[in-house]
């Protein structure tokens, strides 16, 4: 039977390499770690968070998967959900409500399907369950049952959150269980750039969540109390039997009338992308918890926007400037750690990290842009203070992206990057200011911009050939100068010394 499981899983994990991959989307990855006291890293597991992305004649599929006591739920759902999406169920000529039904309806059939494939280790394991005699009894036969049963709990544990985006006839749709998170990033009319969260996460935090568990019987006061539920934050997810079949075993969960753990998904959409220009991202719940303990959580969503512009802006692939974005949380959040501050306790480990980015009819930069260009400096790591006042803290910035407007957060947050080229008397940064019901944070230096000075309404550009900025500064009068005061050979020595540089 353990073989015929096996087989079963392994079937499904071959026949999405046909599928075309995306082109318009990369893909940034890291494995979870634990530092020690010496500040060194190392891997507590295996990764577990998973993704796709594919692209069919009608429609474009995303996907991120966050894992959690093995990657096998996340596994299995990256494979079967694209099994029951892209296998003829989608049209262009479905409405939304066709959309909305047929995402709701595979992320049902998924789970279902997941579950059968070990019903039969369920069942092997409620049976050995009963052998086991009461008491200690250190027997061979009742060692080998108790072995047994560790294995089987290692192949039945586990479950999986999920963030997938479906485009299709130019709108978007987004099918939400858990904690992972989508963004659109959009430029507006006016040159602002929205920062939009599409949904919210499924935990105790979220109103709509309690509501619904309180409709079933769940004592909110003791989950409130509790925070986790068996081991997650989340109060939707797939797979995860212990919360599904058991619940009326877990204390905080006991009084249920229904299952109250589910693998529903909320869907949004759709949103017509019909003249919009940006980017959408989808994150894994490690991503964003990282990033949060290194700098609070109050302005993370700008925070990751203005980090994938930068690279935008500097990197030559998709993947590299996902990539790159990654790695920079992972950079943040050990500084956190080993700088001892503040937020150092909160960073003693983070979780896998999966960033996925899909670009909107955005241009990808050459990968050339230099300060001197005309571009704009976009911060990409700014420091976020937990007083519920203003705060303002200086940052050194050194990424430069073409000005592209202002940047918004959807409906309640807004965050602006003021300013283009600096001039003579400003300092080569750009200004972010953040504003919610909670914090408003800012950054800002000061400095003399003058290197940055742009010559009457264009930017100075390198020099054909040899790859050289043209002086700022025109040197004739001292040129004149030193050579009423030096000999002519002197003169041309420091002529060519300059010219060589």
């Amino acid at each position: 039977m353990a073989a015929q499981r096996r087989s079963l899983m392994q079937s499904h994990q071959s026949w999405t390499d046909d599928l075309p991959l995306c082109q318009l989307c990369g893909v940034g990855s890291a494995p979870n770690c634990v530092y020690g006291p010496d500040g060194k890293g190392t891997q507590s597991h295996p990764n577990e968070d998973g993704h796709f992305r594919f692209s069919t004649e009608c429609c474009f599929l995303y996907g991120v998967f966050n894992g959690y006591d093995g990657s096998r739920v996340a596994s299995f759902v990256s494979q079967c959900l694209t099994a029951e999406l892209l296998l003829g169920q989608l049209s262009t000529g479905h409405t939304d409500a066709d959309v909305r039904r047929i995402l709701s309806q595979a992320f049902d059939v998924v789970e279902k399907s997941y579950f059968e494939t070990i019903d039969d280790a369920l069942a092997e394991k409620a049976n050995l369950q009963t052998q086991l005699p009461e008491g200690v009894c250190l027997s061979a036969q009742t060692q080998k049952i108790a072995e047994r049963l560790k294995a089987l709990e290692q192949e039945v544990s586990g479950g999986a959150t999920a963030i997938v985006a479906l485009i299709l006839n130019n709108k978007l749709y987004i099918a939400n269980v858990g904690t992972n998170r989508a963004l659109l990033c959009k430029t507006t009319s006016d040159g602002q750039n929205q920062v939009i969260q599409i949904g919210r996460a499924h935990t105790i935090d979220n109103d709509d969540e309690l509501s619904r568990l309180a409709q079933l019987g769940v004592d909110l006061v003791r989950l409130r109390q509790t925070g986790l539920i068996s081991g997650q934050s989340s109060t939707r997810r797939i797979g995860d039997y212990k919360v599904k079949f058991n619940y009326t075993d877990i204390d905080v969960l006991s009084a249920a009338t229904q299952k109250p753990i589910i693998s529903e998904p909320e869907i949004h959409g759709g949103q017509s992308l019909e003249g919009v220009t940006g980017f959408l991202l989808l994150m894994s719940e490690g991503l964003i918890k990282a990033l949060e303990s290194a700098h609070g959580p109050e302005q993370v969503n700008q925070e990751i926007v203005a980090m994938v512009a930068a690279e935008l802006a500097q990197q030559s692939s998709l993947e590299a400037a996902a990539q790159s974005v990654v790695e920079r949380v992972k950079r943040l959040h050990h500084d956190a750690y080993v700088s001892g501050r503040q937020r150092a306790p909160h960073c003693g480990r983070h979780e896998d990290m999966t960033l996925l980015i899909r670009v909107v009819n955005y241009t990808l930069a050459d990968g050339s842009l230099t300060p001197t260009q005309g571009g704009r400096i976009y911060p990409v790591s700014v420091p976020y203070s937990n007083h519920q006042s203003t705060s303002k803290t200086s940052v050194m910035l050194s990424l430069v992206m073409p000005a592209q407007g202002t940047l918004t957060n959807g409906s309640n947050t807004a965050s602006t990057l003021e300013g283009d080229t600096p001039t003579a008397g400003q300092s080569p940064t750009a200004t972010l200011q953040s504003t919610n019901t909670h914090t408003q944070s800012s950054s800002s230096s000061s400095g003399d911009g003058s290197l940055f000075r742009q010559r009457g309404s264009q930017a100075a550009q390198p020099r054909r050939g040899r790859g050289r900025v043209p002086p700022y500064v025109d040197f004739t009068q001292f040129y004149r100068l030193w050579g009423s005061d030096h000999s002519e050979a002197s003169f041309s020595l420091l002529l060519w010394s300059l010219t060589s540089l």
